[in-house]
């Protein structure tokens, strides 16, 4: 397979036409190495009848019926092109990351080559007039240090790698493992301080932690220009919540950069300005559209659908019409408030279904009601996501668990716990109560199994 024409210049605000016309043929390499290469998709094509030459342009897509994270995690090995078809290249393994849980209760594995790793410093390094980042930059990589390879972690060294930046690792959160080697809030909070860090990149909540305890204690975030946030939903009054504290805290800047993607897509959008929509960095790598996923029908623009990409130049993990369990509309008109014609997501991106985000984390619930329906001890159970301050709409989240029981509580709650630990990546709190707090026969159909009490984003 030779490697694709893969970019024009300054992409993104090229016509439309263009654009399309590039996208077009990318697409047409990237279903014929799937269709010969592609233990999922090659069996999803002929089962449909399809064959490359019926999926020609990006119009031609609606052919192929939208794949779906299930999908994935039943069997992530069937969404990694076969190594041995490409050149070394293009096949060698770079790195693994991981998201969501499989049925297993392991984390399902995203494949990386040394293609799909340059196309990311590629895009970055490409695009940047868009975020904002500097070659003089000093990046707080705020994300946790996880028991797995997670995307967003991984993936902040490359991008301040490809400008030519600086990285400073704070290596927070909690994982399972006999090596002390995480670090407290206080002590990233310290590094930042220390290496007078410009940017904070990082979990929406948890840098608006950093920056609180930043204001208790007087620290020093005098450098500090610019925050970016990822990995869960901030509304537009959470947004202005952080940078009210980087104004009170006398940073730099109070720039605030909203960012929106996934591990599987490999790549971000990027908001130009609070509600322009998040631009795509990369549409010579991915193609976004909305679609209804009961038809695969594509959504005209600007209609709300379900969230769905496709890779046009992957040779790793790679993914066609791939639903990531959000809703929200897709434009291709030129920006607004930019003039960047590049495509957007132009309505904040909804979650849907058991797999939710919390704290930064992609969490399969259903791995989670799967393990606790085995536990006969428990009378009743409820899965809770909600802030850790029922006070403050903007503090962290949490994870929940409701459940009624006999017997000792104390090992109860230990063994439930470990077990949501296992199952989510994500330590909960337990709360006994009643079972009818949770189910009330009288005067309920049927159980709620999982309660989000998080407040909508805007």
């Amino acid at each position: 397979m030779d490697a694709p024409d893969i970019s024009l210049p300054d992409l993104l605000r090229q016509p439309p036409e263009k654009l399309r016309a590039l996208q077009d043929g990318l697409l047409r390499q990237m279903v014929a190495l799937c269709y010969d290469h592609h233990p999922f998709y090659a069996r999803l094509m002929r089962s449909h009848g399809l064959e490359p030459r019926h999926i020609q342009s990006c119009d031609d897509l609606v052919r192929l019926p939208p794949s779906s994270k299930k999908d994935f995690l039943d069997d992530p090995e069937a969404f990694r092109i076969d190594p041995d078809a490409l050149p070394p290249e293009q096949s060698t393994l770079w790195k693994v990351i991981y998201t969501t849980g499989t049925t297993s209760g392991r984390p399902a594995p995203v494949y990386v080559t040394a293609f799909d790793h340059f196309a990311y410093l590629y895009a970055c390094s490409k695009r940047q007039e868009l975020i904002g980042l500097k070659d003089t930059d000093r990046l707080a990589n705020l994300f946790p240090l996880t028991a797995f390879p997670m995307g967003a972690y991984a993936r902040a060294p490359d991008e301040v790698a490809a400008v030519g930046a600086a990285v400073i690792s704070t290596h927070t959160g909690r994982a399972d493992t006999v090596f002390p080697v995480h670090r407290s809030l206080d002590d990233a909070l310290a590094a930042i301080v220390r290496h007078r860090a410009t940017v904070l990149w990082g979990v929406a909540g948890f840098v608006r932690r950093i920056l609180m305890r930043a204001q208790e204690i007087g620290a020093d975030f005098s450098a500090v220009r610019m925050a970016m946030i990822t990995g869960e939903a901030s509304s537009t009054a959470m947004r202005e919540d952080l940078r009210q504290r980087m104004v009170a805290l006398g940073c730099a800047g109070d720039r605030i950069v909203n960012r929106y993607g996934s591990t599987e897509q490999g790549g971000s959008m990027v908001e130009c300005q609070p509600g322009s929509g998040f631009h795509s960095l990369a549409p010579d790598q991915l193609f976004h559209e909305a679609v209804d996923p009961q038809t695969g029908a594509r959504k005209p623009d600007g209609e709300k659908g379900m969230q769905a990409f496709t890779h046009l130049a992957r040779r790793g993990t790679a993914f066609l019409r791939y639903l990531v369990g959000d809703e929200a509309s897709v434009s291709n008109e030129p920006c607004p408030h930019c003039g960047r014609t590049t495509p957007r997501i132009t309505s904040q991106p909804v979650r849907v279904g058991d797999i939710v985000k919390i704290k930064g984390t992609l969490v399969n619930l259903q791995n989670l009601k799967d393990r606790l329906d085995r536990h006969h001890e428990l009378r009743e159970y409820q899965i809770v996501v909600q802030p850790s301050d029922a006070a403050d709409p903007f503090s962290m989240d949490e994870l929940l668990i409701r459940i009624a029981a006999d017997g000792d509580r104390e090992a109860i709650a230990g063994r439930i716990a470990e077990e949501a630990l296992g199952a989510a990546h994500v330590r909960p709190r337990i709360a006994f109560v009643d079972a009818d707090e949770i189910y009330d026969p009288i005067t309920a159909a049927k159980p709620r199994r999982v309660v989000d009490l998080r407040p909508p984003r805007d």
